[in-house]
C-alpha cells in the first residue's frame, strides 16, 4: 500500500523561496512525486538536447576536442534524464491509471505530450552528428538503429499532432483569451522530426541513396504540414495578444515558444535543400525533373531563401518575447515552474539556425550573433537547471494541475471547473451544453472517475494528515 499522498499546489504563483505552501510540499512522498510527474518534464530533454547541439555547431572551436567533450557530456546527461523521465512517467500511469484520462482532457497539460518525441529527437540528432559522424562509433549498425528510432519518433509525432488537435476540438473547452503559445507544442513535433530526418539523411546516403531520398521526402512532407499548422496558430496567437493582452504571469514564459516552429522549420528546410543539392540528379527513374543537373541547386536556393524568411520571422518573435518579459518583470517576479524549461529549446533553435545561416552565407554577422545567442541560451540553461535542482530537493516543483480539482473534491469542496476545464453540475459532474437531464442522471448513477469511492481508491487520491490540517486551518 502506498503512503498517503499530499495535495498538489495550485497553478498560480509559486516562489522558490520558503513559503507556507513550499513548507507543505516538503511533506510530499516519492509516491506524490510520481503522481505529480507531468509530461512537461520532457521539456528538460528538449532544452538539454538543444545545448548539446549548440556545442556541436558552435562556430568558434568547432570540431575541437573541448567542444566534442562538452557535446558528449550534455548528450550523456540528456540520455540519462530521458530514461529516468520515461521510467517515472510509465510508473505514473501504471500506478495511477485514471490519471491518464484526466491528463489527456486537461486543456494545457495534455499539450505537453509533444515534448516527449521532441526530446527524443534532440538525442537522435546528437547521436548521428557527434557519436556516429564525428567520433565514428557504431558504424552502419548504429546508423540504422538510429534510423529505426527516427521512424518511431516520426510515428509518435504524427500521432500526437493529429490526435491532440482532434482532442482539442472534441473533448476540451478552449477560449481565445485563455490561449497561450503552448497550443503549438503538438504541431512542432512534426517540424522537429523533419529536422532529424534532414540530419540523418546525409549519413544514410553513403549506404543507400534510396533510403536517404525516402527520409528526405518524408521530412519535406512533415515540415510542410507542421509549418502550415504552426503559421495558422501563430496568426491566432497574435490576434489573442492584441485583443486580450499578454498571458497571465505564471504562463508568460510561453511567449518564447513561437521561436520553435519558425526557427526549427528554417533549420529543417535549410538541411533539406542542402541534401537535395547533394542527392540530385537521380538517373535511375523516369522523372525528367530529377535527372536535370540543375534541379538540386535550384531546390537548394529556394530552400535557403525560405529558411532566411523564417529566420526573420523567428527574429521578430524573439523581439516580441523579450519585450513581453520585460513588461511583466517590471510588475513583479515570474513564478518558477517546470514550463520554465520552455525557455531553452526555442532560444537554442534560434541560435542554431543563426549559426547554420552563418555557415551557409559565410557571414561573420550570423556567426557572431549566433555565438552570442548560444552563450545566452547556455546561461538560461544554467539558471533554470540549478533552480530546478533546488526545487526538486524540496519536491515543491512536482505539481499536476490536472489533479487539483479531484483532490479538492476529495476534501468535500466543489471546484469551479473540472480537470478538463468544463462546468460542473450539482453533483460535481462535468456538464457540456449538449447534455440532457437524462444523460446527467445516467452518469450520476454510473461509476465515474469524479465521485465513486472505488475509482478514487484506484487512483489512490488520498490526502495526508498534514494536508487536512492545513486545509482545515485555512478554512
Amino acid at each position: 500500500m502506498l503512503p498517503p499522498l499530499s495535495h498538489s499546489t495550485s497553478l498560480g504563483s509559486v516562489s522558490h523561496h520558503p513559503t507556507k505552501m513550499s513548507m507543505l510540499s516538503r511533506n510530499k512522498t516519492w509516491a506524490d512525486v510520481v503522481r505529480n510527474f507531468t509530461p512537461a518534464w520532457f521539456a528538460v530533454n528538449m532544452g538539454t538536447g538543444a545545448i548539446s547541439i549548440l556545442f556541436h555547431a558552435f562556430p568558434y572551436g568547432n570540431g575541437s576536442s573541448a567542444m566534442n567533450i562538452l557535446t558528449l557530456i550534455f548528450f550523456g546527461l540528456n540520455v540519462f534524464l530521458f530514461l529516468i523521465f520515461t521510467a517515472i512517467s510509465t510508473a505514473r500511469y501504471m500506478l495511477f491509471p485514471g490519471i491518464w484520462s484526466l491528463m489527456i482532457h486537461h486543456p494545457v497539460q495534455s499539450l505537453f505530450l509533444g515534448t516527449f518525441p521532441m526530446g527524443a529527437a534532440t538525442i537522435l540528432n546528437v547521436a548521428v552528428l557527434c557519436v556516429y559522424e564525428q567520433n565514428g562509433v557504431g558504424g552502419k549498425p548504429l546508423l540504422y538503429f538510429l534510423w529505426a528510432c527516427w521512424w518511431l519518433d516520426v510515428l509518435t509525432s504524427i500521432a500526437i499532432c493529429f490526435l491532440m488537435i482532434h482532442v482539442m476540438t472534441t473533448a476540451q473547452n478552449h477560449a481565445l483569451e485563455k490561449m497561450t503559445a503552448v497550443w503549438l507544442l503538438p504541431v512542432v513535433t512534426l517540424i522537429v522530426a523533419s529536422s532529424s530526418g534532414g540530419v540523418i539523411a546525409p549519413s544514410l546516403y553513403a549506404h543507400s541513396a534510396s533510403h536517404a531520398l525516402i527520409t528526405l521526402t518524408l521530412s519535406g512532407v512533415l515540415v510542410a504540414i507542421g509549418l502550415t499548422l504552426a503559421l495558422m496558430m501563430l496568426a491566432i496567437y497574435l490576434l489573442r495578444l492584441i485583443v486580450h493582452g499578454l498571458p497571465p504571469t505564471a504562463t508568460v514564459i510561453s511567449v518564447f515558444l513561437p521561436l520553435g516552429p519558425t526557427g526549427q522549420a528554417a533549420f529543417s528546410i535549410l538541411l533539406i535543400g542542402q541534401c537535395f543539392d547533394k542527392f540530385l540528379p537521380v538517373y535511375g527513374g523516369a522523372s525528367d525533373l530529377l535527372r536535370l543537373s540543375t534541379t538540386g541547386a535550384t531546390l537548394n536556393t529556394i530552400c535557403t531563401v525560405i529558411a532566411f524568411v523564417l529566420w526573420s520571422m523567428c527574429t521578430m518573435w524573439t523581439l516580441f518575447a523579450f519585450l513581453s518579459i520585460q513588461n511583466v518583470l517590471r510588475k513583479g517576479p515570474i513564478p518558477f515552474k517546470v514550463p520554465f524549461w520552455g525557455l531553452i529549446f526555442p532560444n537554442g533553435v534560434y541560435a542554431n539556425i543563426t549559426i547554420s545561416l552563418g555557415e551557409t552565407f559565410d557571414s561573420g554577422f550570423f556567426r557572431v550573433w549566433g555565438a552570442m545567442y548560444a552563450a545566452l541560451t547556455l546561461c538560461m540553461w544554467c539558471y533554470v537547471a540549478f533552480t530546478t535542482i533546488g526545487m526538486v530537493f524540496t519536491k515543491e516543483i512536482f505539481e499536476a494541475p490536472c489533479l487539483e480539482d479531484v483532490d479538492t473534491r476529495r476534501l468535500g469542496r466543489k471546484p469551479a471547473t473540472t480537470p478538463c476545464g468544463r462546468a460542473l453540475d450539482e453533483q460535481g459532474l462535468p456538464v457540456t451544453p449538449a447534455r440532457t437531464s437524462a444523460e446527467v442522471e445516467a452518469q450520476q448513477s454510473s461509476a465515474t472517475v469524479y465521485d465513486t469511492p472505488a475509482t478514487l481508491s484506484n487512483l489512490d487520491l488520498r490526502l495526508s494528515t498534514v494536508e487536512k490540517a492545513h486545509v482545515a486551518g485555512s478554512s
